[in-house]
């Protein structure tokens, strides 16, 4: 199966989900080199859309994220990768996951989870950066 890299620019998002928890843990875009890349290492891989390269998921936080699985939806454009999360957290802002906020219909949104980490010791930079 070909995968629709082609609808998007070259790349297709992957949703990150917990493998033993279920819990989504975030949103990324891979590449074909990303992929190849994951499936070569164990440890996933995206295509950083800002950097405009190639990076390993806690390369420099150590917040790995061992590949278990590649799921892939009915149109080919879209991922689920089933992982073993190794740290306390995968997103940026020192949360387990990148989606620990609720947004409410008037637009307004609140934190439902606590961090579980210090990205400012991690990173070198204030939560929020």
């Amino acid at each position: 199966m070909e995968l629709a890299f082609e609808k998007q620019g070259g790349l297709v998002p992957a949703i990150l989900q917990d493998e033993t928890s279920k819990e989504v843990l975030m949103l990324g875009y891979v590449n074909p080199q990303a992929l190849e890349a994951s499936w070569k290492s164990g440890e996933v891989h995206f295509f950083s859309r800002s950097r405009v390269k190639l990076w390993k998921k806690g390369e420099t936080s150590g917040h790995v994220l061992h590949l278990k699985q590649v799921l892939v939806d009915c149109d080919a454009d879209a991922l689920l990768l089933l992982v073993e999360p190794v740290g306390p957290g995968v997103c940026h802002e020192g949360y387990r996951s990148c989606f620990f906020r609720e947004l409410h219909a008037d637009g307004t949104t609140s934190v439902i989870a606590e961090p579980v980490f210090s990205a400012e010791q991690v990173y070198g930079r204030r939560e929020g950066q």
